[in-house]
């Protein structure tokens, strides 16, 4: 695992999603959430207390646009929008155009589900609001999904949002022409539904996860009472997604530092168990790998899980294929890239030139460009759902010299032109194919809190 570069978001960061469409994607959208209270630290989603919308609270928020450029030698990544908001809890792209246009759905703490249109001009692009719904007075909206994750979607098939809140609702939207329409709201939890998804399959199906420890499914036609509820998971349910290769396969995280797989045929109990050493608060299947997962576990950093055997042999066996511990700092979100690696003739290759952020720890700060966040303050506790949760951290410039001895050094020919790429390869949006593409090197964004960073990863699997 690599580390390609350091962000500094300024507020602390907890969603991030890379594009998935065609042509679009180089381009990153992270979402930040920053609680203030007169004399408080900044505290996560998941903290206790930060969901009373009676205490007078500041929730501040900024959406940021970044795009994946091999122009920038020493900086990949390249800030071209930011939009202060309303503190942002769960932002997600839609996996098809709307209007010729691709569509970024936001969560905010103004409990409101916002769109977003991506425009592009002269030579780069712009996020601009289209459509707004607020789904209920006095609430956050805590989490949302497209209908449109699977691997496609017929064309008289609508187009739907699904949205959970902190009063533990449940929220159907319908996408009509970008814009939004609420189609029925129900109550799925006691306390906040942190997670709602669609089964990519079957999208009339839908399932939940929340503070009371439940994971419930339901019908969308019928959303009165759910289709079951499973008391498997020991605490709250934080991320639940569908596996958009493989029908009938779903995964779900939890508080309680366990990754369950299910067989959506028989939801009595799942089929594997994964210890994940850390609250998990994110989920995401690779784009084009069924097997692996990407999972954004809080405090234990971030880890990919090989889940081959398990999905495919039903055995509880799921081998941790790459991992990174983030010291100091809590990590809230993770995605993959959607960017093809291609192999290229020797002679196509880059001379070398330029540097890189971690290449060399002396010049860690050369270049202010890259906005890298390495010293200031001491974070705060950590969030979570109990106070045994809560431990002292150290500063971040500590932080960033574990970072630097534990990250092996780029090689030459990654340097040549700030573009992540194994030896003889190169990022390609489209027209090679997959049958063309390097399976073995990947690109990945996670955001954690305290350090407020925006962390680029690169990771070449054996």
């Amino acid at each position: 695992m690599r580390l390609l570069q350091a962000v500094d978001t300024e507020y602390t960061a907890d969603s991030v999603e890379w594009c998935p469409l065609d042509g679009c994607r180089h381009l990153l959208a992270c979402g930040t959430y920053q609680l203030r209270k007169p004399g408080d630290q900044p505290a996560g989603p998941g903290s206790k207390g930060e969901l009373d919308v009676d205490e007078p609270q500041i929730r501040l928020g900024r959406l940021y646009l970044y795009s994946f450029s091999e122009d920038s030698a020493a900086c990949p990544l390249v800030e071209i929008q930011r939009r202060d908001t309303s503190a942002i809890l769960d932002l997600k792209w839609c996996h098809i155009p709307v209007a010729s246009h691709a569509l970024l759905g936001v969560a905010d703490a103004g409990g409101t589900i916002e769109l977003l249109r991506l425009v592009r001009s002269e030579n780069s692009y712009t996020l601009q609001p289209c459509s707004r719904l607020a789904l209920e007075k006095q609430c956050l909206a805590l989490s949302l999904d497209w209908s449109t994750g699977g691997t496609g979607r017929a064309s008289d098939q609508p187009l739907n949002i699904v949205s959970s809140d902190s009063t533990g609702q449940l929220h159907l939207l319908k996408v009509d022409d970008a814009a939004l329409r609420g189609v029925a709201t129900w109550q799925a939890h006691c306390f906040e539904a942190w997670i709602a998804a669609f089964n990519y399959w079957q999208t009339e199906i839908v399932y939940s996860g929340g503070d009371d420890g439940l994971l419930k499914g339901w019908d969308t036609r019928t959303p009165g009472a759910p289709v079951f509820t499973s008391k498997r998971h020991s605490m709250g349910v934080c991320s639940v997604q569908s596996n958009p290769h493989r029908e009938d396969i779903l995964a779900t995280g939890s508080y309680d530092e366990h990754i369950l797989l299910w067989d959506t045929r028989a939801m009595k109990q799942p089929f594997a168990d994964i210890p994940a050493q850390g609250g998990v608060w994110r989920l995401r299947w690779h784009p084009y790998h069924q097997h692996l997962l990407l999972a954004a576990c809080m405090h234990g950093g971030f880890k990919i899980f090989n889940c081959q055997k398990a999905i495919e042999e039903k055995q509880e066996v799921c081998t941790v294929s790459g991992s990174h511990p983030l010291p100091d700092s809590l990590v809230y979100g993770a995605d993959w890239s959607w960017l093809n690696f291609h192999h290229l003739p020797q002679t196509q290759q880059c001379p070398s030139s330029g540097s890189f952020p971690y290449g060399d720890p002396g010049a860690r700060t050369a270049d202010p460009a890259c906005n890298l966040k390495v010293v200031g303050q001491s974070p705060a506790p950590s969030p979570g759902p109990s106070a045994d949760d809560s431990r002292e951290v150290g500063t971040k410039l500590q932080s960033a010299n574990k970072l630097m001895t534990s990250i092996q050094p780029l090689t030459d020919d990654t340097r040549s032109s700030g573009r992540p790429h194994a030896a003889g390869t190169t990022a390609c949006e489209s027209g090679l194919g997959l049958e063309a593409a390097n399976p073995h090197v990947n690109l990945l964004a996670t955001c954690s809190f305290y350090d407020h960073i925006l962390h680029l990863w690169k990771w070449e699997s054996s």
